[in-house]
């Protein structure tokens, strides 16, 4: 990556008006915003703005992504580990259509993202014109907000507003659709930051009410369960979120956005909720007295059978977004506004305390479901690797600092239950979405955000060739990822619930895969192939200790299933153990 920016950026902000076109007023209104790195795919409708990038290449890096969809996976990877806005770039018609995935896994993920599209000149807007779509109207349901400019002189209110908008409250992304002539169009441009927009209060005022009325049933709880979501991580509060679960003493769970908050080996920390959580802390949902939700939206795969949900608990919601309150989880106490300043107000409200012997229930728990599951999945007594034990020798590497990047299926739950972090923005992967084709182009994202972390990515062999490609972006920037394919010739996930559900009928999901290796070695990035379990741990340290991209692909068991896991329609108390 030594063709990231060379020089300081020049500060455009609220200088005298100057003459410019609105392509040059595009690029630099996203230096003003701080943007250093962007990720796209030129075309006929946003040549103008790509013709800017070569003039200013050295303020601002423009990544060649080998396919849109990747340059909006990679502008995400970039923004969920450095709490950045991430931004893509697309030209018209198909371009601006292949962003539309990346857009809504980032909608659902509330992750912070910019995406700007070329567009038709405006005298020829519905008319059918050569690579004209209606973006605006076919992203409106994914995205917090979008705008058409058709006149230069609009493009630094709404790029300024765009940045406001996709960072501020629950964040988000943006699209921005501009014409082609309003690029090519001269007007006098002058930058200033937005840090309001009328009608948009994207933090509700904290109530010193409900705050009280939340410490009153927290200090009088005797089975008392936080679960937590990204909205700790979103809101940077993850310093207060661990004084108050170690003031409370609270047995406190995660969702799989929420995961390297605090630590995965804190002593209050009792695991993963969901349909492939851990035993514990979903059997118990419907034992606690109080459920405490922090930063997190009651997703169907957390809760399973709505109806049959934390029935025995009063509920506490901590939420930013007004929406989510009451919309799956009818919630006792609401307490609306941002994380950080919530946790740190209820702080002095709560008793300092301990539950031991409820959470001596946890650990009792835990214990059975690690001679049943945990046990085979890490410490395998048969011929063939584990996923599993791919994570632990991750682990045992890099000490718990590298971020994880997975996409979606058998290896994401593999990676969410086993990984371990010792950092926070660890755990990156398309959750709500569920996006395969993900992992690769976020974890060249986030490798650029944070050149001095480690960054691996584990991903599936049929998640992996959706976004193959983008090997040549890795080999392109130098970009030094580490990739780790869990190879089981099937589509797994998939394929586990045609085993449980469907009579073993593996209809479409075993796979004839190309040679992997050979694919990586055509990208120059050195690659290796593990099969049997005496090569791992070298493998895996020789893929951790590479100053370069590295592919390792291990040969998982073809058939192995994740467990535990809530059938789907079940209640969390339903959860099985095989």
């Amino acid at each position: 990556m030594e063709n990231l920016k060379t020089k300081p950026q020049t500060n455009y902000l609220n200088l005298p008006k100057e003459k410019i076109t609105g392509a040059e007023a595009v690029v630099r209104c996203l230096i003003a915003e701080g943007v250093d790195i962007i990720y796209g795919y030129p075309g006929g409708a946003i040549m103008p703005v790509y013709d800017e990038f070569y003039k200013y290449h050295k303020e601002i890096y423009h990544v060649l992504t080998r396919h849109e969809q990747g340059a909006t996976h990679a502008a995400q990877g970039y923004a969920r580990i450095s709490g950045k806005v991430g931004v893509a770039i697309a030209t018209s018609g198909p371009g601006a259509t292949n962003l539309i995935t990346g857009i809504a896994d980032a909608q659902i993920d509330s992750t912070p993202m910019v995406c700007i599209t070329g567009q038709v000149p405006s005298h020829l807007l519905g008319s059918d014109a050569f690579q004209e779509t209606d973006i605006v109207g076919i992203s409106t349901p994914v995205t917090k907000w979008n705008h058409q400019i058709t006149r230069a002189e609009e493009i630094p209110e709404v790029i300024a507003k765009a940045f406001y908008i996709a960072r501020s409250g629950r964040p988000g992304p943006v699209l921005i659709d501009i014409t082609k002539d309003a690029q090519f169009e001269a007007f006098d441009f002058t930058y200033k930051k937005c840090n309001v927009v009328r009608s948009y209060k994207p933090v509700p005022k904290l109530q010193q009410n409900q705050l009280q009325a939340a410490a009153e049933l927290i200090n009088s709880a005797k089975k008392p369960l936080i679960v937590w979501g990204q909205g700790v991580i979103l809101g940077k509060a993850e310093e207060e979120f661990k004084a108050f679960v170690e003031k409370t003493g609270i047995p406190a769970a995660w969702t799989i956005m929420g995961v390297s908050a605090i630590d995965t080996a804190h002593p209050l920390n009792v695991g993963m909720v969901g349909m492939h959580g851990n035993y514990g802390p979903n059997i118990l949902t419907n034992e606690c007295d109080v459920l405490i939700a922090i930063g997190m939206r009651f997703d169907d795969r957390v809760t399973g059978k709505l109806s049959e949900y934390a029935k025995k608990a009063k509920v506490i919601h901590f939420e930013i977004d007004p929406a989510e309150v009451d919309k799956n989880v009818k919630t006792d106490v609401a307490v609306l506004g941002d994380s950080k300043e919530s946790l740190n107000e209820i702080l002095a409200m709560v008793n300092e305390n301990n539950h031991d012997d409820w959470l001596e229930k946890f650990k009792a728990l835990s214990k059975i479901e690690f001679e049943k599951v945990i046990k085979a999945d890490l410490h395998p007594t048969k011929e063939g690797l584990t996923m599993g034990e791919v994570l632990k020798e991750i682990n045992i590497q890099s000490g718990g600092k590298a971020a994880i990047v997975s996409d979606v299926g058998q290896h994401q739950m593999i990676a969410c239950r086993y990984a371990e972090f010792t950092q926070s923005r660890g755990n990156i992967t398309s959750g709500g979405l569920g996006t395969m084709g993900f992992a690769l182009p976020a974890a060249i994202g986030a490798k650029m955000a944070c050149p001095g972390r480690e960054v691996v990515a584990v991903i599936g062999d049929g998640g992996y060739q959706m976004t193959i490609q983008e090997l040549g972006t890795i080999f392109q920037t130098k970009a030094a990822v580490k990739i780790v394919v869990l190879n089981n010739d099937f589509l797994g996930m998939v394929r586990q619930w045609q085993q449980l559900f469907f009579d073993k009928r593996y209809a479409s999901t075993e796979m004839t895969n190309p040679d992997f290796v050979t694919i990586a070695k055509g990208y120059y990035i050195d690659a290796k192939r593990v099969t049997k379990r005496e090569n791992l741990a070298t493998a895996v340290e020789e893929m951790m200790r590479s100053k370069n991209a590295y592919f390792l692909e291990v040969c998982v068991e073809k058939e192995d299933n994740v467990f535990p896991m809530i059938p789907s329609g079940a209640s969390v108390s339903e959860i099985r153990l095989e």
